[in-house]
């Protein structure tokens, strides 16, 4: 067996250990004594964590073996990336459950985790050489850090996401309410990602396109699923495909926001499935699952999660980011997209801390600003890296 063979194996041992240890803290939730007090874990809740962290050596093997055959750090591309991001994700869990011992924060840590690495599996996998600019040992400090960083923060977007499915009154109608089902939509499409990219891939959908790239140059691009968007001055070359809809500029990559629009079609034809079968929305079925939480404990656990994050993030993204920079393209700073976007994060969480410490924002207002911070990042990695055409659409 080759290494990036039992790479793939073992990321798929991580899949299925992160999925049983979800169903565990399922139990283990449902199993806790009605003292509405802890959630703290019982001898399933240990169990999920014990399956949990065998899934994430799994993981961290999956990374150390592909690093190995590829001869560098595996976040060069979006299937790199996303892996890595949902390993840290789990990590930043595990190291949360060891400092509060609450199992009830993998209620939707592990499923986010897991629609992470299952929407990674959507990019290709193939590992490719490296462009002379990522030739660097600061790509690995760079974009681990980060990537780190924005896991720890995301652990802040979980433990508010439970707090709001208590504390929001799932029967009245409300801006909050509203607000909160948007979110759980929105993780819905991720799985319509999934779902629809599967089945155009078993089906073998592919359709090939020229178009004029931003530099003039005329180029060649394979569509897995219908063509909606269509890259600049693009002309359909295989027979019978269909011609896209819409034709967007060249700062615009249509492809990747292609595959945006169908996650938003797959997910709302999920979503919609789900209403009609169960005839509850998703905030509803959700629920009972949080009803014992201690939301202090909860809303602490967001707070504290940004404390450790922020720092982390901050170096990654930009102090170790502006180094990377000025040794790849000879600026520290240039305003490309993902640059922007990676300020725009910083200032929304220096803002977050500000108004924690300063003004109080806490419990309900805390976790709303949790859930919009993992907003920007989900944004940032899939509109900046997938739709806007900048220095790092390499991914």
């Amino acid at each position: 067996m080759s290494l990036i063979d039992l790479s793939g194996n073992l990321l798929e041992i991580a899949f299925i250990a992160y999925l049983v240890a979800t169903l565990l803290i399922g139990g283990s939730i449902k199993s806790s004594k009605p003292d509405g007090a802890t959630n703290r874990a019982n001898k399933w809740g240990y169990l999920a964590i014990v399956v949990t962290i065998i899934g994430f050596l799994a993981h961290i093997g999956y990374f150390i073996t592909r690093w190995i055959h590829s001869g560098h750090a595996p976040v060069s591309n979006m299937f790199e990336f996303t892996t890595a991001f949902g390993m840290f994700l789990v990590g930043a869990f595990i190291l949360m459950f060891f400092m509060y011992r609450v199992t009830a924060l993998g209620l939707a840590a592990l499923p986010i985790a897991l629609l992470i690495i299952g929407w990674a599996g959507m990019f290709p996998q193939d590992v490719t050489p490296l462009v002379p600019s990522l030739q660097s040992h600061w790509l690995t400090i760079h974009v681990i850090t980060a990537a780190l960083g924005q896991s720890i923060l995301a652990i802040s977007a979980v433990a508010g996401l439970i707090y709001l499915l208590k504390v929001v009154d799932s029967k009245k109608k409300g801006k909050e309410r509203f607000w909160l089902e948007a979110v759980l939509f929105f993780l819905v499409a991720i799985l319509g990602n999934i779902v629809v990219s599967g089945a155009f891939n078993i089906a073998g959908y592919e359709a090939e396109y020229s178009y004029i790239d931003k530099n003039g140059m005329e180029q060649q691009i394979a569509y897995n699923v219908p063509a909606i968007f269509g890259m600049n001055e693009s002309t359909t070359l295989t027979d019978g495909a269909m011609d896209p809809l819409i034709e967007v500029p060249a700062f615009i990559h249509a492809l990747k926001l292609t595959i945006v629009v169908w996650s938003l079609i797959g997910g709302t034809v999920i979503y919609l499935l789900i209403r009609l079968i169960t005839r509850r929305r998703i905030i509803e079925l959700l629920n009972p699952l949080v009803k014992k939480v201690n939301l202090q404990l909860f809303d602490e656990i967001g707070y504290r999660s940004v404390l450790i994050g922020f720092p982390v993030f901050s170096l990654g993204a930009l102090v170790f980011a502006m180094i990377w920079a000025q040794e790849a393209w000879g600026r520290f700073w240039g305003w490309d997209p993902k640059e922007v976007w990676a300020l725009i994060t910083w200032l929304f969480y220096a803002a977050f801390l500000h108004l924690r410490l300063s003004k109080g924002w806490e419990g309900r207002k805390s976790a709303w600003l949790a859930l919009i911070g993992f907003a920007i990042i989900i944004f940032n990695l899939v509109v900046v890296n997938l739709v806007i055409a900048g220095l790092h659409s390499y991914a």
